[in-house]
Formats: structure tokens, C-alpha cells, sequence
């Protein structure tokens, strides 16, 4: 795992530059770095060593030295491609996943990224033809920030653009009401102005001044017969190819059949995990039993209140964007936890996307009411107050196109016309629609899969992964969310997903064939944080409240608004804690990227 920054026809240009940018993200690659330019095209690289540690440096060139290429991520399927182009006569001088990819490039140009299974984000200068190729992997796992007006600027992380004197910082400020509702920017944007993200499953060619971006992967479901057999088969499969390394692999373990599935078919021989005093939300019982039952290491870290807010600052400086989701602070110390004994670990997103995990997957009694019923049902619920049972009949009186949001929504349109001073310009259905075109005809199941593929998965869940484990120096690879457990699970039924009591219905099958003595109903906690009661507690209170009456929040939204949001949640008048997080996020991550130029990360909150 690395992380790579390069930049070309920009005004600025020479390696200072690139030595500044790359220091930005050397957490990322703490084993080496590199640097290349030949004055046109300048690429940096830092590099985390996994796969052939002493011949994998980067940039990496081809024989005449007239293709660079910089790289993030792991190939896994690099030996049978290596294969591939040894009998087409190309000549490897390491055993990296790395340098497939430039006899791959050189071999099938553009088309090759379509051959490749795995993880990655990278860029391949051509000199020749003067330009920049690069690609970023099917599901967005591995991140691709770039900005292209003027020249081109790109990096593993946005923090380092903000690096070039070429790009001058600004606030997106259209882009925060959606970020007050989805928990994330649900576009390819973000709210550092004109840095935008490759999206996830294509490739973009920079020449000549023009950025051209095209789709390779196209998400798919074709609702045939899978077996059990087959899940149990691709899913072996994928964690095979994903413990390819060189050095030890170890793996998160939750009390949900994803990782615990990982975990007996790995064999690690170190597993991870984060509880909490409050032992409702604790998961630490649950993985020493199953770590027994193995006869492998479980290392687990009881986090407390103090330590999870002490290093909030560090964590959302390192997630680069506002990231709502307070789960992002409990996997950074999971990581770190992992990070004393591993340099790589497996974990199990992308499994509640591929095979129907979320209760809102489920099918309800209610939903064999006729449509148009329903419908008329949600149309007049809208117009009442809120109350209880509301939103549910809302939700299933719509289709998905109509503004579905996903699993974690947080302030409706309405909410926010009363507190946010800035106009909400896109609309959950502009965003459903456009995401949807072309699978108007899918089930309400399927359509509900590609939004959160494409928005929960990628900028939520792969988000906060990446940036939490790279913090840490630590490489997190996920099994499930592979390009040919994808292809099978695309082809699952509904029933073979969902029904009114259960999901991920023919997963647990396949996961309690193989693991005989586990609990595979056993309830999943989803990586809890006991959050609503700790924001209660004085001293943050206190942080809250001196956040919600600052400067910055007077710019943005309507403080007495906010006063009153905390008050109803401390008085427990109302459950606000996600809507007090959300912003409390954007707050503090607003001081620290445009108040605080100057801090790097360290220190405490």
C-alpha cells in the first residue's frame, strides 16, 4: 500500500513542490520514497513494502525508461497476468504486482484495466505520447484525488493538493447542505473547491490540456440461481488471492458473520478488535470466544470517552473530507491496535452491499400493499407532523429513483431550511435519478444495492478505511469486495438475499456450512459507538456547545437552531446525537483545513 501524488502543465512546477505534497502523506508509505520528472511531468511516490519489499520501488519505468508508472493498491491476480505477458514476450525484472501494469499498459493499452482484479488507483506517464493514464479500481476501495483547471494536480489524498501553489483553497460551500443529509458528499466532488475524486470503475487519460474520463466497469444484476456451493467457492477464492503477500497478514474481527468468516477461512494468526465499557455496544466477548473456538490470538483495546475524543482532531484531518460517521475514530484506534503487530489485515466491507445485508433490504408485510397504495399512503403522511412511524411509511410508499438515501441519512430538506444558511441546490432524487439511469427496470432490492454501492460503500465505508488504516501505516484489504465475488453475487435472487426475518441469507448458509460451530444468526452490532450518551457528558458538552457558538458555525447555519438541538438531545427530548455529530464534524474540520492551516495531524482534540 502507498500512496502516490504528480502533477503536469501547471504553472508551478519542480520537485519541491512534490517533496511538499509527498510529506503530506508519507503515513502512507513510511518504507521509501521516490521522486521522478523530466520536466514536463513530474510523479512522487511513498511507499508501504508488502509485496517484493526490496525490488518494488517506485516510480517504476519500463526497459527503454519512456513509461513511469506510480502506484496504490494491490493486484491480485498479477501472477496469472505475468503469466499472460511472459508468453507475449515481455521480460520482468521484479516479483511485484506492480510492473504488470506497465507491460500490461504496453501490451492492450487502455483496455487493461479491465483485466485486473483488485485494489488500486495509479498513474502511468507516458512519455512518448505525452500524457497521463491512470485508473482507480471497480469499487473506489483505493482513493484518486485530482484537480484539473489548471494542468493537472493528483494525489492519494487531497491534503496534498492543497500542497500546490497552483491550487488555492476554497470552500465548496453548494456541496454542505448534502453533506448535512447523506453524512458524506454524495457526488464525485468535494468541499475543497474544484477537487474532484476519479469515480470509482473508471480510467481518465490527461493530453494536451484535456482530461477525458471513461467508465470500464459497469455495476450489474441479473437475479438467477446461485448455490451455496458457489458463495462458498468464490469467497474461499477471493481470501486466497487477498493473503498474496510477503509479509504477515492479520485480520479485524467484529461479532458479525463478515469478519468471522474471513477469519476462519484465513486462519490468521492475529485477529483485532475495539469494545467499550458500555456493554451493550462491547464485541470483545464475542471475538475471544471465536478466537478459543480457532485457537488464535484475539488482541482487542477497551476505548473509553477520553481517548475517543482526545484523538477526534487527528482523525478528521487524516479522513481529509467531513465524515459524519463517528465509527471513523474507533477503527483509527483499531488500526493502530493492528498496526503494532501487522503491517496488513483483512476486514469485511462490502458484504452488507453485495449479498443484501441491511435491515432496510428486508422485505416488510407492508410492501405486498400495491404500490400505487402505498404511494397515495406516503404522499399524505408527508404532509402530517412527525411522528412515530412516519418515515416508514415514507419510505416504503417511494421508489428508490424517487430519493432513496441510503442506510445512514441524517437531516431532511425541511430540517434544513430552518438552520443552514446555504441554499440546497441538488436534491436526494437528483442524485437517485442520475444514479439509476439505465436501471429504471431493476427491482426495488437491486436499485437499492447500486446507490449504496455507490455512495454508502464507496464514500463512506472505503472512505474512512482507507484514511483510518493508511494513518496508521496499515494496509486493509477487503475480500468481499472483489471483482469475482461481485460476479456471483450480482446473480443471488431476493429470496436468496432477503426476507421478512433475515439477510444475507445464503452468506450465513455458506458461513455456517464452513464454520460449524459458529452463532451465524447471532445479531451483527455494525461497529457501534455509545456516542449518544457521551456527547452528554461535561467536558464535551462543553465542546459542543463553544462549536455551535463559534464563528464558523455563525457563517453557516442558525446557532440558535443548533443550541436547540443539543438542548433537545441532552433533555432527552429528542435522539440528535448523529444530527449534532454531523455538524459538529463539519465545524471542526472547517478550523482545521481553513483556520488552521498550520496543523499536521498531531496533538489531540
Amino acid at each position: 500500500m502507498c500512496g502516490i501524488v504528480g502533477f503536469k502543465d501547471t504553472e508551478h512546477q519542480d520537485e519541491v513542490i512534490l517533496e511538499k505534497m509527498l510529506v503530506k502523506i508519507k503515513h502512507r508509505g513510511p518504507d521509501g520514497q521516490g521522486k521522478f520528472s523530466d520536466g514536463c511531468g513530474y510523479l512522487g511516490h511513498c511507499r508501504l513494502s508488502i509485496i517484493d519489499k526490496d525490488n518494488g520501488s517506485q516510480p517504476m519505468f519500463n526497459d527503454t525508461k519512456s513509461i513511469a508508472l506510480v502506484y496504490n493498491g494491490e493486484i491480485y491476480n498479477y501472477i496469472e497476468l505475468k503469466k499472460d505477458l511472459i508468453n507475449k514476450g515481455h521480460k520482468f525484472s521484479t516479483h511485484c504486482d506492480s510492473e504488470v501494469l506497465i507491460h500490461g499498459y504496453e501490451e492492450y493499452g487502455y483496455d487493461f484495466v479491465e483485466m485486473l482484479r483488485g485494489m488500486f488507483s495509479f498513474v502511468i506517464y507516458d512519455m512518448d505520447k505525452n500524457l497521463f493514464f491512470g485508473a482507480r479500481d471497480h469499487f473506489g476501495i483505493k482513493p484518486f484525488y485530482y484537480y484539473a483547471q489548471h494542468g493537472f494536480i493528483f494525489a492519494s489524498e487531497a491534503k496534498a493538493i492543497l500542497e500546490h501553489p497552483d491550487y488555492h483553497k476554497e470552500l465548496d460551500e453548494k456541496l454542505l447542505p448534502l453533506y448535512l443529509k447523506y453524512n458524506y458528499v454524495p457526488l464525485n466532488k468535494t468541499l475543497f473547491k474544484g477537487i474532484e475524486k476519479l469515480p470509482a470503475g473508471h480510467y481518465f487519460i490527461y493530453q494536451n490540456n484535456h482530461l477525458s474520463i471513461q467508465r470500464y466497469f459497469q455495476l450489474d444484476f441479473s437475479n438467477e440461481e446461485v448455490t451455496q456451493k458457489q458463495i462458498q467457492e468464490i469467497v474461499k477464492d477471493s481470501v486466497e488471492h487477498h493473503l498474496l503477500s510477503d509479509v504477515e497478514v492479520g485480520s479485524f474481527l467484529s461479532s458479525g458473520i463478515d469478519s468471522s468468516y474471513l477469519v476462519a477461512l484465513a486462519k490468521v494468526n492475529h485477529t483485532y478488535t475495539v469494545g467499550y465499557e458500555e456493554e451493550s455496544y462491547d464485541e470483545i466477548h464475542y471475538a475471544q470466544q471465536f478466537c478459543n473456538q480457532l485457537h488464535i490470538q484475539n488482541h482487542h483495546h477497551i476505548l473509553n470517552k477520553e481517548e475517543y475524543f482526545e484523538s477526534l482532531k487527528k482523525v478528521v484531518y487524516h479522513l481529509d473530507e467531513p465524515l459524519g460517521d463517528p465509527s471513523a475514530v474507533s477503527l483509527y484506534h483499531l488500526a493502530k491496535l493492528a498496526s503494532q503487530d501487522v503491517k496488513v489485515v483483512l476486514s469485511g466491507e462490502g458484504a452488507d452491499e453485495f449479498f443484501g445485508g441491511y435491515n432496510s433490504y428486508k422485505i416488510h408485510a407492508y410492501d405486498y400493499l400495491p404500490f400505487f397504495l402505498r404511494h397515495i399512503i406516503a404522499t399524505i403522511a408527508k404532509t402530517m407532523p412527525r411522528m412515530k412511524g412516519r418515515n416508514f411509511l415514507i419510505r416504503h410508499g417511494m421508489k428508490a429513483e424517487d430519493g432513496y438515501i441510503g442506510v445512514n441519512s441524517v437531516f431532511n430538506d425541511e430540517e434544513l431550511k430552518e438552520f443552514c444558511t446555504i441554499h440546497n441546490e441538488v436534491t436526494n432524487k437528483d442524485i437517485s435519478q442520475a444514479l439509476l439511469k439505465g436501471y429504471e427496470k431493476y427491482n426495488e432490492l437491486n436499485k437499492k444495492q447500486i446507490i449504496d454501492i455507490q455512495l454508502w460503500l464507496e464514500k463512506d465505508i472505503f472512505l474512512k478505511g482507507d484514511r483510518m488504516s493508511m494513518a496508521n501505516s496499515l494496509e486493509c484489504r477487503v475480500p468481499y469486495s472483489d471483482i469475482q465475488v461481485y460476479n456471483i453475487a450480482k446473480r443471488l435472487k431476493v429470496n436468496q438475499k432477503v426476507n421478512r426475518k433475515q439477510t444475507k441469507i445464503l452468506l450465513r448458509e455458506a458461513y455456517h456450512q464452513d464454520v460449524e460451530f459458529a452463532d451465524y444468526n447471532k445479531k451483527k452490532l455494525g461497529f457501534p459507538v455509545p456516542l449518544r450518551e457521551w456527547i452528554k457528558e461535561e467536558k464535551m458538552r462543553e465542546n459542543i456547545l463553544k462549536a455551535f457558538d463559534s464563528q464558523t458555525a455563525q457563517k453557516f447555519f442558525n446557532i440558535d437552531y443548533l443550541k436547540q438541538l443539543y438542548n433537545d438531545h441532552y433533555c432527552n427530548r429528542k435522539d440528535n446525537y448523529k444530527k449534532i455529530w454531523v455538524i459538529y464534524i463539519f465545524i471542526l474540520w472547517y478550523q482545521i483545513y481553513f483556520e488552521s492551516p498550520d496543523f499536521n495531524g498531531g496533538g489531540s482534540n
